[in-house]
C-alpha cells in the first residue's frame, strides 16, 4: 500500500545528464520528475533521440552552444526527438495526445532530448509519416534540416547543377545527397571505399575516395559544394568551384577561415547553423512518406550505453545516424 506521503509524489523519468564539461565519462543517467507542459508546449514520451556532432562538442565545452549552457549545468543534452505526444499545454490546438511527432527542440540552450520525456514547443514538431518508425525518426530533424537549409536556402541548389557533398555517407551527408538528387542535381560525394556501395544505392552519380584522390584534381566548375568536414578539407574544396559557384561549410570551428580563404580567391563561401523550421521538416517528412528519401540508422543505443555512443559519435566515420533508444 502506498504511504500517504507518496500520494502526490511526481512520477519520475530517466534522462542523461552531465555536471561538468569533459570526456564521455561525464555522461550519467539520472532520475527527475516528469515535467508538465506550459502554454504552447507539449510533453512527448521520447522513443528516440538523434545524436549529432554538436552533442559531443558541447559536452567537451566547445562551440557556441557550450557558451550558452556553461552556467546552466547540470544539463541534459540532445536536440533531436521522436515520440508520442502525451499531454498538451494551453493554446495548443495543432497536436493532441497520441500524435507521433519529431522535431528539433530546445535549440540551443535548453536541450533535453536524451530523456524518456521531453518538453517541446508545438510549433517545433512535425507529424511522423506512418512509413517511418519512431526509432528511425529521431535521427531525422537536425541532420535533415541542416542538409535542406544548406542546399536550398544558402546555396540555392537548382536542377541540372553540379554539387559536391563532402562526407556523403554521414548523418547530414546521406540526407544531402538524396535531397540534391530529388531536386535533379548531378551529385558527386566523397566517402571511404566501404561506403561506395551505400552511396551508389542512394543514386549518387560519382563517389570519390578521399583517401586516394584529391577532389581539387578530380572536380572543377562545380556550382555548389557542401562541406561537412571543415578545416583543410573544406579549403581544398574551394578549388573545385566555378567562378559563380558557392561553398557552404557546416563545422563552425573552421567556418571563418574557410570563408576568408574563399574571399582571398574571389569566391563565395558561407558558414551555416541549422535552425528549427517545422515547414521544412514537413517537406522532408513528405519525401520520406513518398519513398524518395530514406533514413539510415547505423546503430541504436539504450540510455545506459550513452558513453559508448558518444565515443563512437566523436570518432566520426559513422554511416548515416546514431540514435539513443529512450523507451
Amino acid at each position: 500500500m502506498m504511504a500517504s506521503s507518496d500520494v502526490n509524489a511526481p512520477e519520475l523519468m530517466r534522462h542523461v545528464v552531465y555536471h561538468q564539461f569533459g570526456e564521455s565519462d561525464v555522461l550519467q543517467v539520472a532520475e527527475s520528475p516528469i515535467p508538465a507542459p506550459g502554454e504552447g508546449q507539449v510533453l512527448v514520451r521520447v522513443h528516440s533521440a538523434g545524436m549529432n556532432p554538436i552533442d559531443w562538442k558541447t559536452r567537451k565545452g566547445l562551440g557556441f552552444a557550450a557558451r550558452q549552457i556553461e552556467n546552466r549545468l547540470p544539463w541534459t543534452p540532445g536536440y533531436d526527438i521522436a515520440g508520442e505526444v502525451v499531454a498538451v499545454g494551453e493554446q495548443v490546438n495543432t497536436l493532441a495526445p497520441g500524435d507521433r511527432v519529431m522535431g528539433l527542440v530546445g535549440f540551443h540552450a535548453d536541450g533535453g532530448a536524451y530523456a524518456q520525456y521531453a518538453l517541446a514547443r508545438a510549433d517545433e514538431l512535425a507529424i511522423v509519416p506512418d512509413e517511418l518508425d519512431l526509432l528511425a525518426a529521431g535521427g531525422v530533424p537536425v541532420a535533415a534540416l541542416t542538409a535542406w537549409q544548406a542546399l536550398f536556402e544558402v546555396a540555392r541548389l537548382e536542377a541540372g547543377q553540379k554539387v559536391l557533398i563532402q562526407a556523403g555517407a554521414g548523418g547530414v551527408g546521406h540526407f544531402a545527397v538524396q535531397f540534391a538528387l530529388e531536386r535533379g542535381a548531378h551529385v558527386v560525394a566523397t566517402a571511404s571505399p566501404s561506403n561506395r556501395d551505400f552511396l551508389a544505392e542512394l543514386g549518387v552519380h560519382e563517389v570519390i575516395d578521399y583517401h586516394t584522390t584529391d577532389v581539387a584534381e578530380e572536380c572543377y566548375g562545380l556550382d555548389v559544394v557542401l562541406d561537412l568536414v571543415g578545416g583543410e578539407t573544406g579549403k581544398r574544396a574551394l578549388h573545385t568551384l566555378a567562378e559563380s559557384g558557392v561553398l557552404v561549410t557546416i563545422p563552425t570551428v573552421t567556418a571563418d577561415e574557410i570563408v576568408s580563404a574563399a574571399e582571398a580567391m574571389g569566391l563565395r563561401a558561407h558558414g551555416m547553423t541549422v535552425r528549427p523550421d517545422v515547414f521544412h521538416l514537413e517537406e522532408i517528412a513528405e519525401l520520406i512518406e513518398d519513398g524518395d528519401v530514406r533514413v539510415h540508422i547505423e546503430r541504436s543505443f539504450v540510455m545506459e550505453q550513452v558513453q559508448a555512443a558518444h565515443a563512437l559519435l566523436e570518432g566520426g566515420h559513422v554511416r548515416g545516424k546514431l540514435v539513443l533508444d529512450c523507451r
